[in-house]
């Protein structure tokens, strides 16, 4: 039987491990940061194919994720203001939702599910594989060829994919009010319209809902890049080793969504 003593170092030595971690990462992401411009043609095609791995992959499940959700709000909000007479005041809602809050985070699930899982299982089978390895014998930098264009390809299709499922997502919602609260469309999209533009501070031609949802999905990006890379480049022992770097990035990246979210919600909106 387990003493508390046990217990405790078991848990401390679980927590060292996650600092150590996180050092890594963040070791790892300024080391990406500082090889951003591609120096060569490899890289460009590597920055290249990633672009089409983040941002035309994900594509179908994001608008059909977009669209439903969309749906489901304003089906079951819609419902609640209809018993008051206000069912038209819907498209305010769904608006605000899906730009400032719900669009970030589930496109941030999505790529997690999909993407991230992806990148820590193929570096993480390069790793185990001493592939790893063999790339820098050849003097090939594994965070410029491999961990670079992946962060910097999902830092900029996340919030592209984030605005795209925004759009469907209030389209959703439109058909929605249309055939089942009896709002008309063009009702719908000026309150969708008025609701994003009745903003106090706006950055450009971009009202606040819009651009911090665009800010935080960027920041989402780079985390769940980060992290998915970084667990990949750590695993060892084999496919079980592939299989625990998968379920680490995921794991980690869907806590760091929802506690850094909060705190980017609190940053703007406090």
């Amino acid at each position: 039987m387990d003493t508390l003593i046990d217990v405790l170092q078991r848990r401390g030595a679980s927590l060292r491990q996650s600092v150590v971690d996180t050092g890594f990462a963040v070791n790892m992401f300024i080391q990406a940061a500082g090889r951003l411009v591609p120096d060569g043609r490899h890289r460009f095609r590597a920055i290249v194919e990633q672009f089409k791995s983040c941002g035309l992959a994900p594509l179908p499940v994001v608008s059909v994720v977009g669209l439903f959700t969309g749906m489901i709000l304003t089906l079951q909000v819609g419902v609640e203001l209809e018993r008051f007479g206000q069912a038209e005041r819907i498209s305010d809602i769904i608006a605000v939702i899906l730009f400032r809050e719900m669009g970030p985070f589930m496109t941030g699930m999505i790529l997690t599910a999909s993407v991230g899982s992806a990148m820590a299982a193929e570096i993480g089978t390069m790793a185990v594989s001493e592939e790893l390895d063999a790339l820098e014998c050849l003097s090939i930098d594994p965070v410029s060829i491999l961990v670079m264009p992946r962060i910097l390809a999902m830092a900029l299709m996340t919030p592209l994919l984030t605005f795209i499922g925004n759009l469907i997502g209030c389209i959703g919602g439109g058909i929605v009010a249309a055939t089942q609260l009896d709002v008309s469309v063009s009702v719908y999209a000026r309150n969708v319209y008025s609701s994003l533009q009745a903003t106090s501070q706006q950055l450009g031609p971009l009202p606040e809902e819009i651009y911090t949802g665009l800010a935080k999905s960027l920041v989402f990006g780079v985390i769940i890049s980060t992290i998915s890379c970084a667990a990949g480049l750590k695993a060892e022992g084999g496919a079980i080793g592939v299989g625990r770097a998968v379920r680490t990035a995921v794991i980690r990246s869907f806590l760091m969504l929802i506690i850094i979210g909060y705190f980017i919600s609190w940053m703007f909106f406090r």
